[in-house]
């Protein structure tokens, strides 16, 4: 894309963050759009083997004096007899009735993954894949822009995602798919096997960013003989997106297109019985039919083009 080219207008929703890899704390960054109901942030990295406290604080705004208001203040404590979590809200320079959480898992020297689901009316939070505990907001939501990490961790990755759309009102939490922290990046072409095919309920996740001068972008699924049943490609030079059948038919997705360079997406496939649903920055997008026999025949998920990958799942 030239430099006097712009933008398509794209809704908020479909923009998604990028992630960041090993910040140092004390970290503070605004978060791109700010906080909605079903957004989430995920949160992985270590507790210090002689850790304290650490804070992780949704903030309105970030200004060092006056105080910003703090509309969710997530403290684990460790230096008590029975390590706990405080929340609370900080509004003009006071803090709000606390709220103490016992029994956290968190622990010194262990890893972690932590999960905030942000909801229209209050925030749940997931430790290691458990649902830990929930808070009523006491300012509104639509006033968070900053989110602030500080104290003693050591931060490993920040994600910044959309509820998916495929599980939401069947579970608490839709699955929280780490970022690969062995190597912040996959090499492109990407291929991950599928032993068994797919089947109803199985989901493919693919999280990456797009180069600065793309060329090309394709996500093909192939059977045993390299026989390829499904591509879902974009195209940088009509800026459209497209499932491809076998025989090179192209059915285009109605959707913003959102893989301009620099920008960070993320591509759901979930397998149903007759095909495949889409999602893109956890906005559903429909479906491709693919019959249930064609699925469980597939062997193989192959990614090219120019991205770089940060995590593949299926």
């Amino acid at each position: 894309m030239s430099a006097d080219e712009h933008l398509d207008p794209i809704p908020d929703s479909f923009i998604l963050q990028p992630p960041v890899f090993h910040p140092v704390v004390p970290y503070v960054t605004t978060i791109f759009g700010g906080l909605y109901a079903g957004k989430m942030v995920m949160l992985q990295g270590v507790v210090p083997l002689r850790a304290r406290r650490f804070q992780v604080d949704f903030q309105c705004g970030c200004c060092v004096h006056p105080r910003p208001d703090i509309a969710f203040h997530f403290n684990p404590r460790f230096y008590t007899v029975k390590p706990h979590v405080i929340c609370n809200s900080l509004q003009g320079g006071l803090w709000q009735k606390e709220v103490r959480w016992p029994g956290v898992t968190l622990k010194r020297g262990a890893s972690f993954l932590i999960l905030f689901l942000f909801e229209s009316k209050e925030v749940k939070v997931s430790v290691n894949g458990q649902h830990f505990l929930h808070y009523r907001y006491q300012l509104p939501l639509s006033r968070v822009d900053t989110l602030g990490i500080y104290g003693d961790i050591l931060v490993k990755a920040v994600g910044f995602l959309n509820i998916n759309p495929f599980v939401e009102g069947r579970r608490e939490y839709p699955v929280g798919y780490p970022f690969l922290l062995y190597s912040p990046r996959l090499e492109v072409p990407c291929s991950r096997t599928l032993p068994r095919g797919l089947w109803p309920g199985q989901v493919i996740v693919v999280r990456g960013l797009i180069l600065q001068e793309p060329k090309d972008f394709t996500l093909s699924l192939r059977d045993g003989t390299t026989h390829v049943p499904v591509t879902l490609r974009a195209s940088f030079t009509d800026r459209t997106l497209a499932w491809v059948s076998s025989w090179g038919r192209k059915k285009l997705i109605s959707a913003p297109f959102l893989f301009y360079p620099q920008r960070f997406f993320e591509v759901l496939l979930l397998c149903q019985e007759g095909g495949l649903k889409l999602a893109l920055n956890g906005q559903g997008l429909g479906a491709t039919s693919l019959d249930q026999k064609a699925l469980e025949q597939l062997r193989e998920l192959r990614i090219t083009g120019s991205v770089h990958l940060y995590c593949v799942y299926c």
